[in-house]
């Protein structure tokens, strides 16, 4: 995906005739896992009712198509495609256990108007642009991702023997594996992109329907569920808490970092220039779209890797059809029976589902860490705040007892206390002490 020769066989600024343009719409849409599966799995972590999870899945599907319209159409005019990101989640699970929805909601809403204020796109006001190099360096992501992995193994796994929903430990176990080895046989096996980029939706798909042979799945009642409505206002309630703001904070440096990183690759394959005022205003509208959605009781979203690397297989990186996938999204948002469809996932199909995914996050992370030169400082950076991070959800509960509420499953939180050690870190390492004394080396050597 970081291919910096990639050659485009369909500009940025190029149209596709109808039908084109829809296949890879789909192709695009189907590749976009978050927008259903992370707000699934945050309705099982917090046992919510079918339709509580429902709405979390309407606005996720709202917000991607909208900030992706916005972000395809005339603001930033890249062909990114916006969804939600693992970090949003782990935010909203550890912060809704300990204030509840109604606070975590309202808190992403302030974190967002913060960010956005912050990435103003008036000449000089936009910070973001700026400060975003001391957050998105690769020992900085990929740690971070590589953290956040970690921290979701304790998810995934440990839905596959449940037996509540099949009635049966073994039952439940043969479902996780069925799904499991499905997704493993599209990435492995499968010829056509759009099955490879699915892999994930069509190992749900089988999962689902093996699982209603065996243990009797059933649809969800549609009957008290609209046709076609908007996403509701603060459906689970207003407040703020300004710890829960800071997690969200976190959360949106790691989103702001992954979506500079896809802004430098998609303006250097379409040989277009990517100004600091240019990356603000497509961070300004992320972030505004980050508020509409957390107002709908959806997940802050971002630009997707997954989607930029059909851009770079495929080559088409025509923005209308990364438009296109967007207005398929928000159609589907509009739409509160595709939520309760997909919040109706049988938990050992969505729980094998969700192991791979978190397992894809983890690599992610690896990947990006293969760039780095592994010397003492850069170690120095990542070691700690990797083990520290993690360590952090064992601490004793001596030490937890003398946190104040608010802040006792917040600090327990491994993405916030890993975000804030990696930028501390490497700012310290690799700005503050390493970059002087590269630059005083390049210098020539005065005369005597």
């Amino acid at each position: 995906m970081h291919d910096e020769s990639t050659q485009l066989a369909v500009g940025i600024n190029d149209k596709m005739p109808l039908g084109q343009t829809i296949i890879y719409a789909l192709q695009h849409l189907f590749a976009l896992t978050g927008i259903w599966a992370f707000p699934v799995i945050i309705g099982h972590v917090l046992h919510l009712k079918s339709e509580q999870t429902a709405l979390m899945v309407q606005a996720c599907f709202f917000t991607t198509g909208l900030v992706t319209i916005l972000q395809s159409g005339r603001l930033l005019r890249l062909p990114v495609v916006q969804g939600p990101t693992a970090a949003f989640m782990v935010a909203v699970m550890g912060s809704a256990n300990s204030v509840g929805l109604a606070t975590t909601f309202g808190s992403m809403t302030v974190a967002a108007l913060i960010f956005a204020l912050l990435a103003l796109p008036v000449k000089k006001f936009g910070l973001m642009g700026l400060l975003i190099r001391y957050i998105s360096p690769p020992i900085v992501f990929g740690s971070l991702l590589v953290i956040i992995g970690a921290q979701l193994a304790a998810i995934g796994p440990g839905s596959w023997f449940d037996a509540s929903a099949s009635g049966s430990v073994g039952i439940s176990a043969l479902v996780a594996a069925i799904t499991m080895l499905t997704v493993m046989g599209c990435l492995i096996f499968a010829r056509r992109d759009l099955i490879k980029r699915g892999a994930l939706l069509w190992g749900i798909i089988v999962g689902t329907i093996a699982f209603s042979l065996l243990a009797g799945w059933h649809l969800p009642n549609f009957s008290h569920t609209s046709m076609l409505a908007l996403p509701d206002i603060y459906p689970f309630g207003f407040g703020v808490s300004w710890p829960i703001v800071l997690l969200m904070m976190m959360a949106f440096l790691q989103a702001s970092a992954e979506a500079m990183g896809m802004y430098s690759l998609l303006t250097r394959w379409g040989k277009q220039k990517l100004t600091p005022e240019r990356v603000n205003r497509g961070l300004f509208t992320e972030f505004i779209g980050c508020a509409i959605g957390s107002v709908a009781g959806g997940l802050g979203t971002t630009s997707y890797p997954e989607n930029v690397g059909i851009i770079r297989v495929s080559g088409i990186a025509s923005r209308f059809v990364t438009m296109t996938a967007g207005i398929f999204a928000l159609i589907l948002g509009l739409i509160p029976k595709v939520g309760l469809l997909v919040a109706s996932i049988p938990t050992p199909v969505l729980s094998a589902a969700s192991s791979i995914l978190f397992g894809i996050i983890a690599i992610s992370g690896i990947q990006m860490l293969a760039k780095v030169n592994w010397d003492e400082r850069n170690i120095a950076v990542a070691a700690p705040a990797f083990i520290i991070s993690l360590g952090s959800m064992y601490l004793p509960a001596s030490v937890t007892a003398l946190l104040p509420p608010s802040l006792k499953d917040i600090l327990a939180q491994p993405m916030m206390i890993g975000v804030i050690l990696l930028i501390v870190l490497n700012t310290l390492v690799n700005f503050i002490i390493r970059k002087p004394e590269a630059d005083a080396a390049l210098q020539p050597e005065q005369e005597v």
